[in-house]
């Protein structure tokens, strides 16, 4: 069964989460240092590839009216170059969808202070753990929608 990967694209780093075989549950995979958007898409690609993902999930970072922010635009922006890279790879098959994810990285910092980690700890896993929140949230979304 292919999974679903979660992405936190942020100024930085991109956490990356995938599901598990079965889509029940999100997994943190890694944080990926951002060094340009060729390069970002491109690991991004790869890790679609090592885990065999169909979906793949970005944060959209709205603004809490629901409006557009300057971030907003560029994770559209990375979205677009991801989607042109799938299919000139010949896995335009892969949907990619939003996720709103407003007061993720709040839900993920508050997890990780329940582990007991201290702030600079948090500081290297909360991008990660935000593309978990992300994950869980559409799977959550997904799964309630086919019972309904």
């Amino acid at each position: 069964m292919k999974r679903k990967m979660g992405l936190d694209v942020g100024e930085k780093t991109i956490g990356v989460a995938v599901s598990d075989p079965l889509d029940i549950t999100a997994q943190g995979v890694t944080t990926i240092q951002r060094v340009g958007i060729k390069k970002d898409t491109t690991s991004v690609l790869e890790y679609i590839k090592e885990y065999d993902c169909d979906t793949v999930v970005i944060g959209l970072p709205l603004s809490l009216d629901g409006t557009d922010s300057v971030q907003t635009e560029k994770v559209r922006e990375f979205r677009r170059r991801l989607e042109n890279k799938l299919r000139s790879s010949a896995m335009a098959d892969i949907k990619v969808e939003w996720m709103d994810e407003r007061f993720t990285t709040k839900i993920a910092e508050s997890v990780l202070i329940q582990t007991g980690m201290t702030r600079q700890e948090r500081k290297k896993y909360v991008d990660k753990q935000a593309a978990i929140v992300i994950l869980q949230s559409y799977m959550d979304r997904q799964h309630n929608s086919q019972e309904g």
